[in-house]
Order: C-alpha cells, then sequence, then structure tokens
C-alpha cells in the first residue's frame, strides 16, 4: 500500500508541475467605464502628429511613436468620444498643463487588450504553425491585441500585424 502512497503523490507532484508551466501569457483587460478621464489608446505607426484641429494640415503640436499611450478624451461618456473629421480629441497626461490635441483615429486603437509573453513566443505570419515565423517574442514583450479569431490572437507589430496562437 506504501508504495502506491509514493506513486499517486508523485503522479499529483508531476501533473502539478506540468500544469504549472501551460500558462505561457497575460492578457491585460481594457480598463472598464469611469476609471480614468479617458481611455488610453496605442500608437500604431511609426510616428504620428497630435495636432491643433481636427484636419491633416493643422500645425502639429507633437510628435507620438509606436507604442505611445495617448488618452482618448471623451471617451468613457455616453455620447462616445470627441470626434471630428476621423480625428479624436486626446491628451498626453492627466494633469491640466499636459499637451492635448487631435490625432487621426485610423492609426490608433483604442482601449486594447494586451498581450504580455511570460515566455519567449513565436508569431506567425498568418494563423497557422506552418506558417513563416515573423518574429520571436522576448519574455516580457508587451503587445496590444488587435483581434481574436478561434485560437489565435492578432497582435500589432510596429505597423505589422502577427498571428499568436493561444495553446
Amino acid at each position: 500500500m506504501k508504495k502506491y502512497g509514493w506513486l499517486a503523490i508523485l503522479t499529483a507532484l508531476i501533473l502539478t508541475l506540468g500544469c504549472a508551466g501551460a500558462a505561457h501569457a497575460q492578457i491585460i483587460p481594457p480598463y472598464g467605464p469611469g476609471q480614468q478621464i479617458g481611455y488610453p489608446a496605442v500608437v500604431l505607426c511609426e510616428t504620428l502628429s497630435l495636432r491643433e484641429t481636427p484636419s491633416s494640415y493643422s500645425g502639429v503640436i507633437q510628435t507620438l511613436r509606436y507604442g505611445d499611450t495617448p488618452i482618448v478624451v471623451g471617451a468613457d461618456r455616453p455620447s462616445g468620444t470627441m470626434e471630428e473629421n476621423g480625428f479624436v480629441y486626446c491628451t498626453l497626461g492627466d494633469s491640466e498643463d499636459s499637451p492635448s490635441g487631435w490625432i487621426n483615429a485610423d492609426y490608433i486603437i483604442i482601449n486594447p487588450s494586451w498581450y504580455v509573453t511570460e515566455r519567449s513566443k513565436p508569431v506567425y505570419a498568418w494563423n497557422d504553425t506552418e506558417a513563416p515565423k515573423v518574429a520571436l517574442l522576448d519574455s516580457g514583450a508587451r503587445f496590444p491585441i488587435l483581434r481574436e479569431e478561434g485560437d489565435w490572437y492578432v497582435i500589432s507589430l510596429r505597423g505589422a500585424v502577427g498571428w499568436i496562437h493561444k495553446d
């Protein structure tokens, strides 16, 4: 009987350790309403201009870079974001003297979920593990999730997209 007791403990230990390694990423969900003055957005292109008015011809207040996180003002209001001509009104901080202006909404994602790796993770060109690998993410890498399709996440990779298998 002792022999089977140790075997049961060893089996339980192996199963526990095997299950502990199964999680490979943390998914950080978007913010809920009322937690901030607006919603964070993330810049998806190499550079993006914060402008004085909602126009591509308007003066530039500041240049944002890929991965910057402006706050879209008014996104938590029942009427939605302050939007005009495809531009949304943003601020770059939560103090009164933070730069504020308009950015083109086509080049941001508002209130994204984030994919954070817990170990190295391959990124594929499309949703197939036989597809070419376009990147290998390091542990702790953080990327905005553009959408979820079945067993796959589509993430932003500095202006391009990549597919990560959920496993």
